[in-house]
């Protein structure tokens, strides 16, 4: 079970850009075990994205392409395999034992909407 953390007050959320993006491409990073490297599509505002993940386990990435789901996109780049990440991509269920699951909205909306 995972821990539950701290209370947070809401101004701390309110700092996370939470967006709807879709993917339109998705490559194995190679020489990885783990990593995706995803373009992702926020609309014209904010264009499109590189964002890897380490989902490789449970994903291939032709299952990507063309899915629209939730990233947070206003943390530090971080670099790995030499690739630059611009964002990363929530999921559910992130324990080692299990498949996590990519969260979808019920309908589709515009890429680059935000959570409110």
């Amino acid at each position: 079970m995972n821990e539950i953390k701290p209370e947070i007050m809401y101004e701390d959320f309110a700092k996370l850009d939470i967006r709807a993006g879709t993917v339109v491409s998705a490559e194995r990073v190679e020489g990885s075990e783990k990593l995706i490297k995803l373009l992702v599509d926020f609309g014209p505002h904010l264009g499109q994205k590189q964002i890897l993940t380490g989902l490789l386990k449970w994903y291939e990435p032709k299952e990507f392409v063309g899915f629209q789901t939730i990233f947070i996109l206003n943390l530090p780049p971080r670099k790995m395999m030499g690739l630059t990440s611009e964002g990363m991509i929530l999921a559910l269920g992130l324990s080692d034992d299990q498949k996590p699951t990519l969260l979808k909205p019920k309908r589709k909306v515009k890429n680059g909407e935000g959570v409110r």
